[in-house]
């Protein structure tokens, strides 16, 4: 993903720039001091906040979560008035997978130090999980809905349909609750609100 390469980009240019620790790896927040010497908070200034590297990477997770929103939309709508059937049903597969990897991505970072980390990795993962089950619930309404099921360009309701609703219910209530705790944290350290529809 675009997103890995950056990160890669950082890892290399922090190799090659002036030593100084790079937010965008936790693990250099406690290296060397730079090669002016000294401590690792020189000049008397205040040691890094621990919370701090952490919310920088939620930070870049939570920045590739809405990818696939677009995507997503127009293959349901696609779906409702019996257009390009196949290509709504393999697009929001591929919106379900890139869900599933943020779960896995958020399983990777520490965030132990963030408050309510506990609760905010709780309502991210039931967001990603639920928005994910939405996608192949959706893809297997696309495949349900072939010439009988479609009435003056309207695909039928099926149970696929009915379980994807259902679904994106709890991904949003969820993306409520986490969208409210990441904000907190966005505004102690300067970075980035998001609201439900951009998780």
């Amino acid at each position: 993903m675009v997103i890995g390469l950056a990160v890669v980009g950082l890892g290399v240019g922090s190799l090659l720039g002036d030593g100084k620790p790079q937010n965008n790896d936790p693990g250099a927040v406690p290296a060397a001091p730079a090669a002016s010497g000294g401590s690792a908070a020189p000049g008397g200034e205040a040691p890094v906040d621990p919370a701090r590297p952490q919310a920088v990477q939620l930070d870049k997770l939570l920045a590739d979560s809405n990818d696939s929103r677009a995507a997503v939309i127009k293959a349901v709508e696609d779906i409702k008035s019996c257009n390009n059937l196949d290509q709504a049903a393999a697009d929001l597969r591929d919106a379900a997978r890139q869900r599933e990897e943020l779960v896995t991505r958020l399983q990777e970072l520490k965030v132990d130090k963030l408050p309510d980390h506990v609760k905010l990795s709780a309502a991210l993962t039931k967001a990603w999980q639920s928005s994910a089950d939405a996608d192949d619930s959706y893809a297997a309404w696309a495949d349900d809905v072939d010439d009988d099921k479609c009435k003056d360009g309207k695909a039928k309701v099926t149970k696929n349909a009915s379980d994807g609703n259902k679904s994106s219910g709890e991904a949003t209530k969820a993306k409520e609750s986490a969208a409210a705790m990441w904000n907190t944290i966005a505004g102690k350290y300067g970075l980035t609100k998001r609201d439900k529809s951009q998780l």
